[in-house]
């Protein structure tokens, strides 16, 4: 009798069935794939088992990292930053006089960018082992590097930083994007000295200060500091690129499988990318770096630069002082930056500063060169 109720009282009363056990793990992990973000995915982790073996199987990752701080304690942050300093100013080419010079306020130190991911309280990182029984309210710091080893799989990986490098005056618009191998592959830039809406272009359309526009670049432009602020946009957008490209190395060296990597900002100034060749050049070929400066040299470059006093583009935007750059290192074949070549230019960047760049590239094309850095 007691067998029969005990029955009776399964079909009356089932067993809660958990639909997630139903599903395949290839389902689950298109699941967490989509999801992408480390923080989220450490929460999965604690879920359940389950959930803890799959997570580290994800091989499309975003890292977004909530603020930068300096890999010394901060008891010595000052003077080690001091002593640091001295010794690169020692050492750097002098090249970097210029930098003090007018790069002051504008170039924040690149020293600082060791990238640490601070979660908020009550949230769970992807600890060294994905220790799921971590105490939740517990701040802990986390460089990407320590938190992407908990993954075996990475094919797509992107990281995000709270803020561009580049310090730029409001309303000045500066976005670069570079990529990379073992050294400089193509740097596309483009700058406005200003960025006005379309309800404002009336008034910027009778402004007398706006010089004639007959395709060349006016004589103002060379006498009024306009080339030598294009020249300062340049130079700080490669450091930042090298910079960026200097600490991706053991993220690189450690993820075997990786075939594509972006490291952007929220601010959307600059992207770093590299492709699955590109990320195996870096690999076999020793990187050309100064430890010092903590960026990788930038090769001996040429470069095209297309400027135009005013530029209105479709949706009614003004960029006034447009100016775009785009640049490779001598060594390579020199190409004409026409028809289909100029799309490598224009898909650099979104909508609408893509129609900026492709309407800049058929303008006069001036030729300039620049040394190794």
């Amino acid at each position: 009798m007691g067998s029969i109720g005990a029955d009776l009282s399964r079909k009356i009363h089932p067993e809660p069935v958990d639909d997630f056990d139903r599903l395949p793990d290839s389902l689950i992990l298109l699941i967490f794939n989509i999801i992408g973000d480390v923080k989220a995915l450490g929460r999965c982790c604690v879920v359940s088992r389950r959930f803890h073996s799959l997570v580290p199987q994800v091989d499309n990752v975003v890292v977004r990292v909530d603020c930068v701080i300096s890999d010394d304690d901060p008891s010595s942050t000052s003077s080690s930053s001091s002593s640091a300093s001295s010794a690169a100013d020692k050492s750097r080419h002098p090249i970097s006089s210029l930098f003090r010079i007018f790069f002051s306020g504008l170039f924040k130190p690149l020293q600082s960018l060791s990238q640490l991911i601070v979660p908020s309280a009550r949230r769970l990182p992807l600890s060294d082992d994905f220790d799921c029984e971590a105490e939740q309210s517990i701040v802990t710091h986390h460089s990407p590097t320590q938190v992407l080893k908990n993954f075996n799989e990475i094919k797509l990986l992107r990281i995000e930083l709270p803020t561009g490098e580049l310090g730029i005056d409001e309303g000045v618009l500066l976005k670069w994007k570079a990529e990379f191998g073992s050294t400089l592959d193509s740097c596309v830039i483009l700058g406005a000295s200003s960025v006005v809406q379309g309800s404002n272009t009336t008034a910027i359309s009778s402004d007398n200060g706006v010089e004639s526009d007959n395709g060349s670049i006016p004589e103002s432009f060379y006498t009024n500091g306009g080339l030598k602020l294009r020249v300062v946009w340049t130079i700080s957008s490669l450091i930042a690129a090298s910079a960026r490209h200097y600490l991706l190395q053991p993220i690189i060296a450690e993820h075997k499988t990786l075939a594509s990597l972006v490291l952007t900002d929220a601010d959307g100034q600059g992207v770093l990318s590299m492709n699955k060749e590109q990320l195996e050049e870096l690999r076999v070929k020793p990187l050309s770096a100064s430890s010092a400066s903590k960026r990788t040299l930038v090769p001996a470059l040429n470069m095209r630069l297309w400027y135009a006093p005013q530029l209105e583009l479709p949706n009614g935007v003004v960029l006034k002082g447009a100016t775009l750059v785009a640049i490779r290192p001598s060594e390579q074949p020199k190409k004409e930056v026409v028809g289909s070549e100029a799309n490598w230019v224009a898909s650099a960047f979104e909508e609408p500063f893509g129609t900026a760049a492709r309407m800049l590239v058929k303008r006069r094309t001036y030729c300039l060169e620049m040394n190794s850095f």
